[in-house]
């Protein structure tokens, strides 16, 4: 299929990458083992046999209401927790497979919602905010979250987009269902769409 470039012609690009059918469930799926992949999952607490402290009964077994052995009880300030929580991983498992096919699916839907965009590059020598505004402005993505995909991303590239809050730089390895997913407008070099093709196909 034949997909437009800005200030450029048009190139042909691979139909099963970029107009893949999309599939939400897929997506879901893979986007979620992403973020829980970054969980630290390090979260511990100490049940009631992990407390310190005596564990001599503090009052009399009778007549004083409830009868309780020792202040690590749950029920008292400073307790054990009922169910603690342990040290986990949040790991999902998630095939070459079903990733490949989700990015396709993920890019294919960018292109038909006109999210995506072609560019010969970014044009950015220096590391200058203001320049890459004034292109960004120029190619119509100022507005909204914006994913700048390069095929090796040049630290002057990076360093302009620094003090952008709204915008962020990637090369194509670091490319992630995440990211794609949560930017309002993608834009990557012709290059990177070849190593895309390259990677996906």
């Amino acid at each position: 299929m034949e997909i437009n470039v800005t200030d450029a012609a048009p190139m042909q690009v691979a139909e099963a990458i970029f107009d893949a059918k999309f599939n939400e469930n897929l997506v879901h799926q893979v986007v979620v083992a992403y973020r829980n992949a970054g969980r630290a999952g390090t979260k511990a607490q100490l049940s009631r046999s992990e407390m310190s402290g005596t564990t001599k009964k503090f009052k009399k077994q009778k007549g004083g209401g409830a009868r309780h052995g020792d202040y690590r009880a749950p029920i008292f300030v400073g307790g054990g927790k009922t169910f603690a929580a342990k040290p986990r991983s949040f790991e999902q498992k998630v095939n070459r497979k079903m990733y490949r096919g989700a990015m396709c699916s993920i890019l294919a839907e960018l292109n038909r919602q006109g999210r995506l965009q072609i560019v010969p590059g970014f044009g950015v020598e220096q590391p200058k905010t203001k320049s890459l505004v004034v292109e960004l402005g120029r190619l119509g993505a100022s507005a909204g979250h914006v994913l700048l995909i390069d095929e090796a991303a040049s630290e002057a590239l990076y360093l302009a987009a620094r003090n952008l809050p709204h915008v962020h730089v990637v090369d194509v390895a670091a490319m992630s269902p995440v990211a794609l997913v949560g930017a309002d407008r993608v834009v990557m070099t012709v290059e990177s769409v070849k190593k895309i093709e390259a990677w996906l196909s």
